[in-house]
């Protein structure tokens, strides 16, 4: 019974020692992901006049690319506006040539995009870079985009309708 015992406390040092290894390595690897996300992320910028990106307490990057002159959209506002969604290295993944119809703050998008928008003005075009917290986080979307992948939206912001009939 003695060694029975012994035997059982063994495997179970064993078992919390294969844990603390899988911990230890997990965290380790998602480190590692994040930190080839803020390089990537560097590495672009790095094309970019600084002059035109506006770094936003949420992460988000924001670089006007033609003021509007209308209404900026709000909470509850419609926000029909055309987009193209790439990669850091200019590879599509996604586009709408029509204009796509958005209530802002509903969250049907990436929270990026929604935050994007509410800078915007009618008229103006706008390029967002969002880091994975912002579009499709750790898990990405299988086959389509990867786990932590910042990522690229032109946006072209066509009108708004006020919830409040302005």
């Amino acid at each position: 019974m003695n060694i029975k015992y012994k035997m059982n406390q063994i495997k179970l040092w064993n078992l919390s020692g294969l844990i603390l290894i899988f911990l230890f390595t997990g965290c380790n690897s998602i480190g590692t992901w994040e930190k080839q996300e803020l390089q990537q992320i560097s590495d672009y910028l790095k094309t970019v006049p600084d002059s035109t990106v506006s770094l936003k307490p949420s992460g988000l990057y924001y670089i006007e690319l033609q003021a509007g002159n209308g209404l900026s959209p709000v909470l509850n506002d419609t926000a029909y506006f055309k987009y193209r969604g790439t990669f850091l290295d200019g590879v599509a993944f996604d586009s709408v040539t029509v204009a796509f119809e958005y209530i802002i703050g509903s969250l049907v998008i990436v929270s990026g995009v929604d935050e994007g928008l509410k800078y915007m003005k009618e008229g103006g075009k706008a390029r967002l870079l969002t880091p994975s917290k912002l579009a499709y986080g750790p898990e990405g979307i299988w086959g389509v985009i990867p786990g932590y992948t910042p990522l690229l939206w032109e946006i072209e912001l066509i009108s708004v309708k006020s919830r409040a009939g302005k």
